[in-house]
């Protein structure tokens, strides 16, 4: 292959090119299918009938509708017809990978997918073709984004996607910008092409800080289609002007902004439209708004009514509405940063240019001058909106100034100068706006961030030709010559890469450079170089500039003149020779506007309209720049002055093109090729002329003929040696490499070495010699059915012949086999006669001897049973003798043993006490001997010194105390005897009375007769009780044994009766039920969703906060110590951990205040907690300024010591509490005012505050008790700190007086020396002494007020007594007999219940004493197990696995007690440290069953702060540990067991009655007594909703890459490809298989492992079930959505392959018993479709059993798979079209959400059952590797 670049090849030997055939035959056998040339259809599919030798002059065909045609052949004038492919490539998604590369080839193909398959996209080698379908079409939804997102290029079916996604892919792996080229014609689609391809770029590389930079660019779409966009003949919404955009990314590759560079508007569409076609979107939209109160000052009327938007004459486009078309570009100026007054500004300025265009100029009457009316309203509005002075713009309208080297003068304009002189003023005054506003939204695009990389995107225009042509269709077919250079250098570097890559041997290969085309335009003196000079000549036109042309460039290959005009050219291009007409090539080049004009918008009064024409507009605008390319205003501004350094539009024009040459040559460039089928805008018309056109001048072909011009087929080894093994021996096949044996058979089926070339990878071939092999492919198939035909006809003769000789056999059998049944039937019926016979007989004398029989023993019976019952009386008289015998002797036995005992007990007592008087006697002795005494007053001698002088000086004070409590006791002493005695009264008057005694021995009596009358009732109560529940319990049974007897009856009856009508209400009532539970499950997911989205919310917070970290200025670190997170959904924070307000203010201020979860509630509670602290600090100033004053008084006055320490005690404590407060309250004020500045300015972010209603009420609730704890503390605290400084004090002035002592007193001895040690020692014991008298007196005077307080209660007592005593008698006096027995009664069963309630209370008491005890007991019981477990732990270090059995208590109460300090290590140790495989080998969720224990003893001692501390601080601990291990699927199902199990031992032992029915008696004893905690029980099922989605996204994460690769490329079943040809390459190729590196044993390997680890974590079983139903859901998605974007493995093997997958999906979840889990279900779609490629789809039966088969297939999916399916081979037909029609006719009743591709991020709602545990929490025990020492077992 000559490989290089040869540019020597013209347009003609293009042409020629594109119309010989490839491949030239000597032969031409008969039915080979060609192509020849048609006028209508451009090319006609024909088929030989006749052989056709080399030679000959006609070749005879017969066309599709059966007709012949004999075709002239000649070498020059008609060459042999194109080859058609063989029908096994038609559809293929890549022109290159036709055998058969031509234009008819291409075209065909083309047309085929577009109208049979709908497929708008297409690969051509390294180019996207994509053909307009106008339609809309659901294939660019976000679940194709997600389908197309990280694939490979040649994995998928071609789409805008894939393309976008193998630039984005290039850019992040070759660290190269990149860019993507849309090009085509007006109409064909560029604009909506790459608003996708933009569009994807920001789905998947959205900006990572929230910028919201994405959404920008995508807003300045409508901007731009409104200033830019206008209707054509051709198109609606066609682009006037290129664009490209260059999206930038960081090094994460993410959005971060976006710069945009246009080319070339057409301004001339301002002031000029032809019919049928629109000006620009804008000035419609502000015509269809001008009724809107903002716009009424812009003077607008219908679109109608301006000569600038009526010139088209139909202003409307069908299907738009204008008026909302301005909302959204006005939301999209807004959302881009424009300000409302600038946005007004410019639709004042757009206003403005249609009343310009209104302006009437009236001609004057000599033809040379012309003025305006003063009364033009049109001018007013305008010189209005603009700012402008109505006289001047009037006067230079109709004037213009010319300036020569010694005088100026003003001349007149003529009617049409100065028409066009106004047209010109438009046209500027738009184009700057444009630019202004292009300049402004770059400005909003712009980013301070770096910019790593870029992809550009270039919108640009097609070629274009018309009947007239003139300077835009010049400069735009320019540009296209430019891009179609670069393209096909592009092209031809690619295939040369291809090459030496597989190391082909290359040389030059010939392709079409049109470089000489582009000197002619933009060489030195070449047309634009012309133009530019003429443009300087004070008098050129149009006419000398075509002179010029015609005699510089009239010998050019690529210029020609016309025959029949002098005023235009031919420029002969790449695509097409095109006419332009020179007249206006001047003037548009020029660009001409009078600068006086422009001097009057400079000093318009609006700041912004003369900005817009200022000099300095020219400089290059901010922002830019890339990383890598120097982006400059592809159009700069052009000046009002200064005319010859102002340069020409076409230089302005080649100088932007050449920078974006540069720009392209500089990245990776991306093709797309925009066709338009049709003029007409139909949907899905296919006009091949039109379509040949545009595919020659896109450079489509040209990629084919570079590609067919060496070795276009390209194969893997490992597809070649799959698809044609069947043309290989036996003894190829055992050769172990595919290589070799690739290259035996091509070296033995093609005998020319040329025709094909080995590579690294690939076999390359020439064009045709794939379809060679086909058809060899094809012989050995029609060669191997023959043979199997004949072998199977001859089987079915032959088993044909065999049945007819065994039906002849079968009915001789059958004959002969009647006869003898029927003899043996007269055999057999005689016999049964002699039988019947003999058996008579037999039984009629049997019966007459049984009756005899009978009689006899009845006789005996009588008999023998009389004596046996005499017999019996006598045996029974003698045993009753017996038993009397023994009970006498037994009495008189035991009589005489008491005798004997009691004598021998008497003797034990009289020895007893002899021993016992004896031993009294020495003791008193021993009592009386002075020795004892003396041992017992040792060391009493000197004490008693010590004290008797202490006691003598008290003595009198005690005296003093007796006499006046001696007092106090005569006193009560006396009015003590004075109520005895009135007592005594009244007992007298009560005994007086005789008839109360009789009443009361009356009372006695009757008590007892009625418990004698009570309890023989009771008996006779129970008795019948017991008798009447057991004939109910049996009327019962018998009763609803006849109901279901009945029921049964009436079932049957109604079944038979009425089968049709009860199965109709059976499936009205399932149709229900599955309504209510679809209802449930929506409701469930709508909730999961929410707790979903509020889990992202929660993450999106935590990333900003993280990243304001970072950001300069002071900033609070957060507090691992502290609960308060913003991962719980509720309040966390604990006041009982924090200590006080202050603290509890400082670590909201650390963590934040969205992780405190702050309201206008809570600062409510602050302020009115900062009032309070006010009020007490003023009160405290005001007691402490009265203590002052007061403390000064006292100083003059005298007084004594204690009332001093006292008043300075007082003092310093009030001073500390005014301290303390004031600090508090200075610091809850700031606090107060950061809390308010920080939710004002999270108001708009944060608007879901009504669902966090009832958490902040908690919130509230815990503050509350918070503050009242903290008063509680604040006061013993000061208390402290006042006894501290009093004791300082008292502490100085005992060592004053004990100095002074020292010194003063005098001990008797001056000559020794005092020693001060001994004094102060003996001081110290005085002043012991001291206290010790006065605590005992204070304890004596203590125990005298006791008493006289309780006998002053007891005075009371009896004084009540005494009151009720006289009630009753009162009441008795009034009473009948009667009554007063009933009302003696009640009140003696009054008193005894109270006496009983008593006597409970006190055991009571007893009991709780026991219990203490006991635990106390437990306590150092489990204290000396401790050490003795460990003692033994250390003996024994071999050990590995936590040794759990250990001694088991009795009493154990499953609870665990922890100090609250130690609640930071629980939680460390259970959540934060804690690995799974640690307490692998223990009780399954041990950290949840621990965490409970811990949450029992807190309600056991009734500590609610303990429980709220310990959960909250729980939860947040769990979140922070799964968002550390967000990858790690096994600490994830970890703690999704343990927080369910955490849940449901809430639920299991809240003492709720429906969650303890299966509860043992010993769990119903360790139910929650205080708390109740539904709430948390509520949040713990959200967070375990969160640990859920969690899990399956990190499951999701581990299968994605494997299930395409598993479920479709790889299997055993894996016979043919189901295409059998290569895959498209793509930038990711490799040397190995490709993606098929994962296979079916790997993914259920990897759910065997999911399986296995929630099984060992002990997750509950339901929950597992539903993980694998999500997951099989995520395996349907993925594999479908592939499937249905994938034409290569949609065959007849494909299906069979995937069905065998399936079934061994199926196999496995029967395996671990999960066939019951719903996940079978969710892969029914999967399976339908795997059905779907294995049915017949021929007949209407085959539709038929389509659509009753794929029910869970949507019909859109049905059609894409029908679509894309493809025949494993020749012999298999394809889907027809009418067949396809059929399928959708059928299921257009389907109600169904018809979309293509199933949404992969639908979640299931999970549901927790409740699934209580049998495990006794009095069983469990802490392993020793944990460290919980610190926990208590209670």
């Amino acid at each position: 292959v000559k490989m290089g670049s040869k540019r020597t090849r013209e347009p003609e030997a293009l042409s020629n090119q594109l119309i010989q055939p490839i491949v030239v035959c000597v032969f031409v056998f008969q039915y080979t299918r060609v192509w020849i040339p048609d006028p209508e259809e451009v090319w006609k599919p024909a088929e030989i009938i006749k052989d056709y030798k080399e030679g000959g002059s006609i070749l005879h065909l017969k066309l599709e509708d059966e007709s012949t045609l004999d075709y002239p052949i000649g070498p020059k004038d008609n060459p042999l017809p194109f080859l058609r492919n063989p029908d096994i490539l038609v559809g293929e998604n890549d022109l290159t990978a036709l055998s058969y590369l031509h234009e008819p080839a291409v075209l065909h193909n083309l047309k085929v997918r577009f109208l049979e398959s709908n497929h708008i996209y297409t690969y051509c080698g390294i180019v996207l073709v994509a053909i307009n379908p106008y339609e809309q079409l659901q294939i660019y939804g976000e679940e194709v984004i997600s389908a197309y997102s990280g694939q490979n290029m040649g994995d998928m079916d071609p789409h805008i996607f894939a393309v976008a996604e193998e630039a984005y892919k290039q850019m992040a792996r070759d660290e190269k910008n990149q860019s993507i080229i849309v090009s085509g014609e007006s109409g064909a689609g560029k604009t909506v092409s790459a608003k996708y391809a933009m569009r994807y770029f920001a789905t998947v590389g959205g900006s990572a800080n929230e910028t919201n930079v994405e959404e920008k660019v995508l807003a300045s779409s409508p901007i731009m289609e409104a200033i830019g966009n206008a209707k054509t003949t051709r198109n609606d919404n066609s682009s006037r002007f290129g664009k490209y955009i260059q999206i930038g990314f960081d090094r994460k590759y993410h959005i971060i902004g976006a710069n945009m560079r246009t080319y070339l508007l057409e301004k001339s569409r301002v002031v000029f439209q032809a019919e049928d076609e629109r000006n620009y979107h804008i000035f419609y939209q502000l015509c269809a708004s001008a009724r809107q109160p903002e716009f009424k000052d812009l003077a607008l009327t219908s679109a109608e009514d301006f000569t600038y938007t009526s010139l088209g004459e139909n202003i409307f486009i069908e299907g738009v509405n204008d008026a909302e078309d301005l909302e959204k570009t006005r939301d999209a100026l807004t959302m881009l940063g424009v300000k409302e007054s600038n946005q007004m500004s410019i639709f004042k300025i757009i206003a403005s240019i249609l009343h310009l265009g209104n302006v009437d100029i009236v001609s004057e009457r000599d033809g040379e001058s012309c003025h305006i009316s003063r009364n033009d309203s049109h001018l007013h509005h305008f010189c209005q909106l603009l700012g402008v002075e109505q006289e001047q713009m009037e006067h230079w309208l109709c004037h213009r100034k010319l300036v020569t080297t010694s005088e100026t003068y003003v001349k007149n304009m003529s009617l049409a100068q100065a028409t066009n002189a106004r047209n010109a003023l438009a046209k500027h005054i738009y184009a700057h706006l444009f630019d202004w506003i292009v300049e402004h939204v770059n400005k909003a695009l712009h980013t301070s961030s770096k910019q790593h990389s870029f992809i550009g995107v270039l919108d640009i225009y097609g070629f274009e030709t018309f009947e007239i042509n003139s300077f835009e269709q010049f400069c735009i077919n320019y540009a296209n010559e430019k891009l179609q250079q670069q393209f096909n250098s592009h092209v031809f570097k690619l295939e040369q890469e291809e090459y030496m890559k597989e190391q082909i041997p290359w040389t030059l290969i010939d392709f079409y450079d049109n470089q000489p085309c582009i000197d002619l335009i933009e060489a030195k003196l070449g047309i634009l170089d012309l133009l530019d000079e003429e443009c300087k000549v004070p008098k050129g036109t149009d006419q000398n500039w075509a002179q010029k042309l015609y005699s510089k460039h009239l010998g050019s290959q690529h210029f020609e003149k016309p025959r029949m005009s002098n005023s235009s050219f031919i420029v002969v291009h790449f695509a097409d020779k095109v006419e332009y007409q020179c007249d206006g090539f001047l003037e548009k080049n020029r660009d001409t506007v009078y600068e006086e004009q422009i001097n009057i918008l400079k000093a318009s009064k609006f700041q912004m309209v003369a900005d817009l024409f200022q000099d300095g507009k020219d400089g290059p605008p901010p922002g830019g720049k890339t990383a890598k390319i120097n982006v400059r205003p592809a159009k700069p501004m052009i000046k009002g002055h200064n005319r010859e350094h102002r340069k020409t539009v076409g230089h302005q024009f080649r100088n932007s093109l050449h920078l974006l040459m540069e720009t392209l040559n500089a990245t990776t460039p991306h093709y797309v090729r925009c066709i338009k089928p049709n003029d007409d805008k139909e949907a899905f018309v296919f006009d091949s002329r039109r379509a040949v056109q545009q595919l020659r001048a896109c450079g489509v072909l040209e990629t084919i003929r570079i590609s067919a011009a060496g070795y276009p087929s390209r194969w893997t080894y490992s597809d070649f040696y799959s698809r044609y093994r069947v043309l290989m021996t036996k003894k190829d096949m055992t050769v172990g490499d595919k290589k070799q044996v690739c290259r035996n058979l091509m070296e033995s089926l093609i005998k020319d070495p040329d025709k094909f070339q080995f590579g690294k990878t690939k076999i390359f071939f020439r064009a045709g010699q794939v379809a060679y092999l086909e058809k060899l492919r094809a012989d050995k198939f029609r060669f191997a059915c023959i043979k199997i035909q004949k072998t199977v006809r001859g089987w079915l003769q032959r088993t044909r012949y065999l049945k007819i000789r065994k039906s002849a056999i079968t009915l001789q059998r059958y004959g002969r086999g009647y006869l003898a049944r029927r003899y043996a039937e007269h055999l057999r019926c005689t016999r049964a006669a002699l039988i019947c016979q003999k058996q008579y007989r037999m039984v009629r004398v049997r019966r007459a001897y049984l009756t005899v029989r009978q009689a006899v023993i009845t006789i005996q019976a009588f008999t023998r049973g009389m004596f046996t019952r005499r017999l019996y009386q006598e045996f029974l008289l003698h045993h009753k003798a017996i038993i009397i015998q023994r009970t006498v002797r037994g009495w008189m036995e035991r009589k005489k043993f008491r005798r004997a005992r009691n004598a021998a007990i008497v003797i034990q007592c009289a020895y007893r006490r002899v021993l016992a008087v004896r031993q009294l006697k020495q003791l008193k002795i021993e009592a009386r001997s002075a020795e004892r005494l003396k041992k017992l007053n040792v060391g009493m001698e000197n004490k008693i010194v010590q004290l008797q002088r202490k006691l003598d000086d008290q003595h009198k004070d005690y005296k003093a105390q007796t006499e006046q409590l001696n007092a106090t006791n005569t006193a009560l002493t006396t009015e003590i005897n004075q109520q005895q005695k009135e007592l005594e009264m009244l007992r007298a008057r009560q005994g007086d009375n005789a008839q109360q005694a009789s009443l009361q021995e009356e009372l006695e009596r009757l008590k007892a007769e009625l418990q004698e009358a009570h309890a023989q009732r009771k008996k006779l109560e129970e008795e019948h009780s017991s008798e009447k529940h057991g004939l109910e319990q049996r009327v019962k049974e018998l009763e609803k044994e006849n109901s279901m007897l009945k029921a049964e009856k009436e079932e049957m009856n109604q079944r038979i009766r009425h089968s049709k009508g009860s199965e109709g209400q059976v499936g009205n009532a399932s149709k229900k039920e599955d309504h209510l539970q679809t209802e449930l499950n929506d409701e469930r997911q709508r909730y999961q969703n929410l707790v979903k989205e509020y889990s992202r919310l929660e993450q999106r917070y935590e990333n900003l906060q993280e990243k304001t970290k970072f950001t300069p200025g002071h900033h609070r670190n957060p507090s691992n110590q502290s609960s308060i997170g913003s991962e719980s959904p509720y309040p966390s924070i604990t006041m009982s951990e924090v200590g006080d307000t202050e603290d509890t203010i400082q670590q909201i201020d650390e963590m934040g205040l969205g992780n405190a979860a702050m309201d206008l509630g809570v600062f409510m509670k602050l302020q009115k907690r900062v009032r309070e602290l006010e009020q007490e600090r003023k009160r405290l100033q005001t007691n402490m300024e009265k203590m002052e004053e007061l403390s000064k008084h006292k100083m003059i006055e005298p007084k004594s010591s204690t009332s001093e320490e006292d008043a300075n005690a007082e003092l310093t404590y009030n001073s500390l509490k005014r301290q303390e407060l004031e600090s508090e309250n200075k610091k809850l004020k700031n606090d107060l005012n950061e809390l308010r500045k920080t939710v004002a300015d999270r108001a708009s972010d944060n608007n879901s505050s009504n669902e966090l209603q009832d958490s902040y009420s908690l919130l509230l609730s815990q503050l509350k008790a918070a503050n009242e704890e903290l008063d509680i503390r604040k006061e013993e605290v000061l208390m402290l700190k006042t006894q501290i400084v009093s004791t300082t004090k008292a502490t100085e002035d005992t060592n004053h007086i004990v100095s002074n002592s020292i010194d003063v007193v005098d001990w008797g001895n001056n000559k020794k020396p005092i020693d001060k040690e001994e004094a102060l020692q003996a001081y110290q014991g005085l002043s012991e002494s001291k206290r010790l008298l006065e605590s005992q007196l204070q304890s004596q005077s203590r125990k005298h007020q006791d008493e006289l307080e309780a006998l002053h209660t007891q005075i009371e007592v009896l004084k009540e007594s005494l009151e009720k005593k006289q009630e009753m008698l009162n009441n008795f006096s009034t009473l009948s007999p009667d009554a007063l027995v009933e009302y003696s009664v009640q009140q003696e069963i009054t008193r005894l219940t109270n006496e009983n309630l008593d006597l409970k209370e006190v055991l009571e008491k007893l009991e709780k004493n026991e219990r203490k005890l006991k635990k106390q007991l437990r306590i150092y019981m489990k204290k000396v197990q401790e050490l003795e477990a460990q003692t033994a732990y250390k003996a024994r270090p071999e050990l590995t696995r936590q040794v759990t059995v250990q001694r088991k208590e009795k009493d154990f109460e499953g609870m665990f007690e922890y100090h609250k300090d130690d609640e930071a290590l629980l939680i460390k140790t259970l959540v934060a440290d804690m690995k799974p495989h640690l307490v692998s080998a223990t009780v399954p969720c041990l950290p949840a069953y621990i965490l409970f224990m811990c949450i029992r003893h807190a309600d056991y001692i009734n500590d609610d702060q303990k429980v709220h501390s310990l959960l909250a601080t729980f939860i947040n601990a769990v979140k922070k540990t799964l968002k550390k291990n967000n990858n790690d699927f096994e600490m994830t199902s970890f703690w999704l067991a343990n927080t369910s199990r955490l849940l449901h031992c809430l639920k299991q032992y809240s003492g709720d009655e429906a969650f303890m029915t299966q509860n043992s008696p010993k769990q119903n004893e360790h139910c929650l007594k205080n708390f109740d905690l539904a709430e948390y029980r509520q949040v713990l099922s959200d967070l375990s909703i969160q640990i859920y989605q969690q899990l399956i996204k990190i499951a999701e994460a581990l299968l994605q890459p494997m299930i395409v690769s598993a479920m479709l490329e790889s299997g055993s079943l894996t016979g043919v490809k189901p295409m059998g040809y290569r895959h498209r390459s793509s930038s990711m190729d490799c040397e190995t298989e490709g993606p098929g590196c994962y296979t079916l044993e790997a993914l259920i390997r990897q759910l065997g492992q999911f399986y296995t680890v929630m099984g060992e974590q002990g997750l509950d079983p339901e929950i597992g079930q539903q993980v694998f139903r999500q997951l099989f859901y995520f395996i349907n998605t993925v594999t479908l959505n592939n499937l249905l974007l994938r034409k290569d493995v949609c065959s007849w093997s494909t299906g069979m392959q995937l069905r065998y997958n399936i079934s061994q999906m199926e196999e496995w979840l029967r395996g671990k018993n999960l066939n019951q889990s719903g996940a079978v279900t969710t892969i029914e779609p999967l399976i339908q479709a795997a059905q779907l490629l294995q049915l017949r789809k021929k007949t209407s039966q085959d539709a038929e059993a389509i659509c009753n088969s794929c029910t869970a297939l949507s019909t859109q999916q049905i059609v894409k798979i029908l679509n894309l399916y493809t025949p494993l081979n020749e012999f298999e037909e394809r889907v027809t079209v009418s067949f396809i029609r059929d399928i959708q006719n059928r299921l257009q009743g389907r109600v169904e959400n018809n979309q293509l591709l199933v949404d992969t991020k639908h979640t299931f709602p999970v549901l927790f059952p409740y699934t209580p545990s049998a495990l006794s929490l009095e069983t469990i025990h802490i392993p020793a590797s944990l460290s919980l020492d610190f926990l208590v077992r209670v």
